[in-house]
């Protein structure tokens, strides 16, 4: 396995890959990796010859008052568990690497990073797309993994792919969970004991809600109201959002139909968890 942070270094690399007949998957992260980081090389592999991921805290999702400083950090541990797991290439670039000064320019996915996330989080799709674009330039791959509990953002790299002609297959793979059913996150670890042990709320009021939707309710505002009741059961929970939404618009939905979707974000503390399940599959 190589560790290459130079951008002309790596697409040397990858060149040669090509040109031996070989298929490149990437896996894109922020580093810090677990279960659900290594489910999405694991995916990768299945389709393809050669697999990168990208380890770099991208800057540009952050906004001003967000944990940029703070968001955890180990290399040496992520580089152990990729070799682990068979990854051909680690991308560690830095920042400066990625973002030459000045830096002009980003990608925008109108509509779609507005809503959920983007309400309250107003630069991070911008900052999202612009380093996935810049990836996928650099990279070049066949295909590309995502995970599902980031819903949104996989949605908006779907359609970033499709409207600017990307030439790669972007897989989303399933949510990867604890055993009590929290989506694994790098951001569990700023979860105090108390705040980690009420957590798990968010999966079973998504559970609970795909179970009445099971048994024939459609009313998404019925729905949402059970979620926020569930959760609200416990009294560390902030909820942020819960949103029933169309698959493809991330537009709220009146009546639940297939592909419909629930997502919701909550706060423990100043730990903000997201989370999301499709009703009818």
């Amino acid at each position: 396995m190589k560790v290459v942070g130079s951008i002309p270094e790596i697409r040397k690399i990858l060149r040669e890959i090509r040109l031996a007949g070989k298929t490149i998957g990437l896996v894109p992260t922020m580093g810090y990796l677990h279960a659900g980081h290594l489910s999405l090389i694991d995916e990768a592999k299945k389709h393809c010859d050669f697999v990168v991921i990208s380890i770099f805290v991208n800057p540009t999702q952050f906004g001003p008052t967000e944990d940029l400083d703070k968001y955890p950090r180990d290399f040496k541990r992520d580089e152990k568990l990729a070799r682990e797991h068979g990854v051909d290439l680690i991308f560690f670039p830095d920042a400066a690497e990625m973002y030459p000064k000045p830096f002009f320019t980003y990608v925008v996915t109108e509509q779609l990073s507005k809503t959920l996330c983007g309400a309250s989080r107003p630069v991070h799709f911008r900052g999202v797309t612009t380093v996935v674009s810049k990836l996928f330039n650099i990279v070049q791959p066949d295909v590309a993994v995502f995970g599902q509990k980031d819903a949104q953002q996989a949605i908006i790299i779907r359609r970033m792919v499709g409207d600017l002609n990307f030439p790669v297959q972007v897989i989303v793979a399933p949510i990867v969970r604890e055993a009590d059913g929290l989506a694994m996150s790098s951001r569990n670890v700023y979860l105090s004991q108390e705040e980690r042990r009420q957590a798990p709320i968010i999966f079973n009021a998504l559970k609970s809600a795909k179970e009445f939707v099971s048994k024939g309710d459609r009313d998404a505002s019925a729905i949402g109201k059970l979620i926020r009741r569930t959760i609200g059961g416990s009294p560390l929970a902030e909820i942020e959002y819960v949103e029933i939404v169309d698959p493809i618009t991330l537009e709220n939905v009146q009546n639940i139909e297939r592909g419909t979707f629930v997502a919701v974000a909550v706060r423990f503390g100043k730990t903000r968890l997201i989370d999301n399940v499709v009703l009818i599959d």
